[in-house]
């Protein structure tokens, strides 16, 4: 790669879609970005406008309503919290004798190690949710009998809360889906085909819920007073906001190294705006 060919714009894009396509808690549809905006720095704020509830009224006929309400409202701030850089280079040597699509990637790479990162954050919001199952100090236990039904006991949990039940969510860890896999009421509910694999991880359908699969389902060990336990985290998009920049991408040559490197800094924030569309599982690993 010669640096006067690298255009920084095309690969802060290209890292950007490798980062989104292996994104699992930070993609559309988990989370919501309607109000992603401009990211400059560390610090920045995303305003959000949430319109409070709409009154209902009887209607009579040939009677005059009355006069329209001013819709009232607040606004949230999501701070972007978060900044997180990588910085590799490729030696001249290396280049010389490797394939010149390295730099490519090892671009790749850094997207995928940014997106773990992103991801776990994201997933750390999970002590907002409004729904909760189990306690660290007391986690439900599953098992194979038992995994289908918890996931129906976080269906409900959502439904009592009126949220919608179109693109609802559920994230849960490899071993869990192992349970759900010698369930016969998820194997018959939760196969799909290849057309409607439409989300980053997904592994089935059940219970109301596109069911995704990531290790980045977040997990407390045991310690003081907590027992070791995973969250399985439910929900839908109108939970949770997030916004992203890769805010710079720059080519240099290190002055001690005879070697092309390249830099890149990712930036962004997320704000639970309903809590109440997110509902937790503290689930026990069976032995």
């Amino acid at each position: 790669m010669a640096l006067d060919a690298f255009i920084p714009k095309i690969w802060s894009a290209r890292l950007l879609l490798a980062l989104q396509n292996t994104l699992v808690f930070g993609q559309l549809n988990v989370v919501n970005r309607d109000y992603e905006g401009e990211i400059s720095a560390q610090g920045d704020t995303v305003n959000i406008q949430e319109i409070g509830d709409v009154t209902i009224g009887d209607y009579t006929k040939n009677t005059n309503m009355s006069d329209p309400e001013t819709l009232d409202g607040d606004t949230r701030q999501l701070v972007i919290t978060q900044s997180k850089f990588f910085n590799f280079q490729v030696d001249d040597v290396d280049k010389a004798q490797q394939n010149p699509k390295v730099m490519d990637a090892a671009m790749q790479k850094a997207g995928y190690g940014l997106r773990n990162v992103a991801d776990k954050f994201i997933a750390s919001h999970y002590t907002d949710a409004s729904n909760t199952i189990g306690t660290d100090a007391a986690p439900s236990s599953v098992d194979k009998t038992t995994a289908y039904e918890a996931l129906v006991d976080l269906s409900t949990k959502l439904d009592e809360a009126d949220v919608p039940e179109q693109g609802r969510y559920v994230v849960i860890p490899p071993w869990y889906e192992g349970l759900l896999l010698k369930d016969d009421r998820f194997v018959k509910s939760g196969d799909m085909n290849s057309a409607i694999r439409l989300l980053n991880g997904q592994v089935g359908q059940a219970a109301g819920f596109s069911i995704l699969k990531s290790n980045n389902a977040p997990h407390i060990p045991a310690g003081s007073g907590v027992l070791d336990n995973y969250k399985i985290i439910a929900g839908h998009a109108m939970a949770l906001s997030f916004a992203e920049q890769i805010n710079s991408v720059e080519a240099y040559r290190p002055e001690k190294r005879f070697a092309d490197a390249v830099k890149g800094l990712h930036m962004y924030g997320c704000k639970t705006v309903h809590p109440e569309a997110l509902a937790v599982l503290s689930a026990a690993r069976p032995a």
